[in-house]
């Protein structure tokens, strides 16, 4: 599982972190033209969004508490693999993958397509705050990037792909007291597992 950077949010901690049914590691490679390691990328339709993979069951204390801690669940049996629809020869998925990070500027590398989520690791959540009371919710998540790319090399025909993969992954803890997430997934696990009427499950 890949690791991740941790912020604090106001009200306990977050980890800043595939569509379900990801392909395969790769879709192939093209085979109409010689392997080149020196094209350029044009990249289209990049777009970044959340998955939520894991929720907690209803938290509530009674008394204050000092800290908590709990095995978040997996919402379904789904594994998340990296994955190049056309991995151009000589650039492979890996390179395709390493490049796409490059375009975005990310402060971490890409999943690559050796590296898969969600096979038998569970997660756990825990959060030490000195002043928890009332009900809270707590969940996975995972961030995902897709984006299509054209790979020209030379005077050689362009070769056209897709690209899926994840930035990192996370979770978060919050109050279902306070206002509602402005992070998809923290809402829809909020609307899941607080009770009904909190201002956590309200619409965004």
């Amino acid at each position: 599982m890949r690791g991740t950077a941790r912020r604090i949010w106001a009200a306990g901690l977050a980890a800043v972190a595939m569509a379900a049914g990801l392909a395969a590691c790769t879709g192939g490679t093209d085979d109409r033209v010689e392997a080149c390691t020196d094209g350029t990328y044009a990249w289209s339709g990049v777009k970044r969004t959340e998955k939520l993979t894991e929720l907690a069951d209803p938290i509530f204390f009674e008394k204050k508490t000092a800290s908590y801690s709990s095995k978040l669940k997996r919402v379904d049996d789904t594994v998340y693999r990296p994955s190049v629809s056309v991995a151009p020869k000589g650039v492979g998925a890996v390179g395709v993958i390493k490049a796409l990070g490059r375009h975005l500027k990310v402060e971490w590398p890409l999943a690559g397509p050796s590296e898969k989520y969600g096979d038998g690791v569970e997660e756990h959540f825990e959060a030490e705050t000195g002043d928890l009371k009332g009900a809270y919710y707590s969940w996975g998540y995972l961030k995902l990037v897709d984006a299509d790319f054209t790979y020209t090399c030379g005077s050689g025909t362009p070769i056209k792909g897709h690209v899926r993969t994840w930035e990192g992954s996370g979770s978060g803890f919050l109050p279902c007291s306070s206002e509602p997430s402005d992070i998809t997934t923290g809402h829809d696990a909020a609307l899941r597992t607080c009770p009904e009427g909190s201002p956590a499950t309200r619409a965004t």
